[in-house]
């Protein structure tokens, strides 16, 4: 198939969702959709009433009418507004035994029940809504560390036709393979990681079409995959170990947005605690061209010369996210974008790697932005709480059961389980954090409200260049006119 040249950025939690992606995708590039907590993100919009009525129109067009209904059922409050936060939690997901596994109680049935046709339909929507009306092609992009929902999560979206699955944050090489059996109409499942248990007890998330549609198709079209790795070595790793076939690389440097990959060998940090890159972090392309698969550059790629740049490395092309994550039509709060782009265009935004933030163990680009967990008065005021738990980390306990901890929730519970004190001292709870950068964020007792964190790539000339010349209140078009400028002066001479 012939691929597009610029990829968006599939940034989450909702920063990339349907508006974004349908924007970019309408213009012959490919829009992605942020599938990260997209059960969670759907089941709020819900709640605020819907604004726009998208998400329902979205469900009418799911084929199993009756489950759209029982998701309406369950999470629509027609009056809810834009300021409702007092959001009902969504039960957690927990990984199973691959083999010898428990029956479910009525109680553990109905809350798989809840959370597996909320997953599926949720990401039908976001698809769904991104292709409505424009026959451009739409990716969206998972995290191999949030493991869990992403059987159900892909399965819904490949249900609406999806053209691309992009993920990164980890090594996943079972996903391809999760595609073609989804492609033939069959369940699936993925090896889930479970700290201290044997190496012969296999735990999986697993996702059976049969046990939650009422007439599962019989075959899907089987979307490209592409893996976001950091390095050569990963990529070739994909091509020789992946269960199926793996349609496209993208090369994401240490100054992209989001998650980055730890640098290579043993962890020093600079004189402002940021962690260090040094020349074993830097990728021959050259080898990358070797490997005869198309590739895409990203971080710091969001120039006019860019493109040109990408292709002369023998890439295919690019992918941009900080130039899309604050133009008209993506999920960010207009006040957030509004203040990061004035101290871009002031010359005094600044953004920190930090080394761990992110309860991955990943290092983290934050924007350092007054009234967010990027403040450490901020950060250390807010309640340590886990109730979304998409960063959990499975563990096995004495008696062969399955917790969870994770570094961002209380100190002593994290310890209790049995996790290192130094891993959550700086950890956020990024699930939270995210959702309150869309609007979306919890309120508890109907007085604290969860607070925001933005993330951005660290090379923001580009963003200043563009603000400069489309203003503050840009749009995706314009981010592509931006993109495309060296590209279509050469057309013109």
């Amino acid at each position: 198939m012939e691929h597009p040249n610029i990829i968006q950025g599939g940034m989450g939690v909702g920063v990339s969702d349907w508006r974004l992606a349908r924007a970019v995708s309408a213009q012959g590039a490919l829009g992605v959709v942020s599938g990260t907590a997209l059960d969670t993100v759907m089941a709020r919009r819900l709640q605020q009433g819907d604004q726009g009525g998208h998400m329902r129109r979205g469900l009418s067009a799911f084929p199993d009418r009756a489950l759209a209904d029982r998701v309406l059922a369950d999470w629509f409050r027609p009056d809810g507004t834009a300021d409702t936060h007092d959001f009902a939690p969504l039960p957690m997901r927990e990984a199973v035994r691959a083999e010898g596994a428990p029956v479910p109680s009525a109680a553990e049935a109905e809350s798989r029940r809840i959370v597996d046709e909320l997953t599926v339909a949720a990401n039908f929507v976001e698809v769904h809504l991104a292709k409505e009306g424009q026959p451009g092609l739409v990716g969206v992009n998972y995290l191999e560390k949030v493991q869990l929902p992403n059987p159900a999560s892909i399965y819904g979206a490949m249900l609406a036709g999806v053209d691309y699955i992009l993920m990164g944050a980890g090594i996943p090489l079972e996903i391809p393979g999760l595609l073609d059996r989804y492609a033939r109409g069959e369940a699936g499942e993925i090896r889930v990681y479970v700290d201290g248990a044997p190496k012969d007890t296999r735990y999986v998330a697993r996702f059976d079409p049969a046990e939650v549609l009422a007439a599962p198709p019989a075959s899907l079209k089987r979307p490209a995959f592409l893996a976001i790795v950091s390095s050569y070595i990963l990529a070739a790793t994909m091509l020789t170990r992946a269960s199926g076939r793996v349609d496209g690389i993208v090369v994401e440097n240490q100054t992209a947005g989001g998650h980055n990959a730890p640098p290579r060998g043993v962890l020093e940090l600079d004189e402002r605690g940021e962690p260090i890159y040094g020349p074993k972090d830097d990728v021959d392309y050259a080898k990358m061209v070797g490997l005869k698969i198309p590739f895409w550059l990203g971080g710091s790629y969001g120039m006019p010369d860019s493109l040109r740049a990408s292709k002369a490395d023998g890439a295919t092309g690019i992918q941009v996210g900080t130039l899309f994550a604050f133009c008209r039509e993506s999920g960010l709060l207009p006040e957030l974008k509004r203040r990061f782009l004035k101290a871009v265009e002031a010359g005094k935004a600044l953004v920190f790697t930090h080394p761990d933030a992110s309860p991955t163990g990943y290092p983290f680009k934050i924007a350092l932005l007054e009234g967010t967990l990027s403040d450490e008065s901020v950060f250390e005021g807010r309640l340590r709480v886990c109730n979304i738990g998409l960063l959990r980390q499975p563990y096995e306990t004495g008696d062969g059961r399955v917790g969870y901890r994770c570094p961002a929730e209380a100190p002593s519970s994290f310890e209790k389980k049995g996790g290192a004190a130094d891993l959550a001292k700086n950890a956020r709870c990024l699930c939270n954090a995210l959702l309150a950068n869309l609007g979306l964020g919890m309120s508890y007792a109907g007085a604290r409200l969860e607070k925001p964190l933005l993330t951005v790539g660290k090379h923001l000339e580009s963003l200043r260049l563009l603000i400069q010349r489309f203003g503050m209140d840009y749009s995706a078009v314009d981010v592509l006119a931006f993109l495309r400028a060296e590209v279509a002066g050469e057309a013109k001479t």
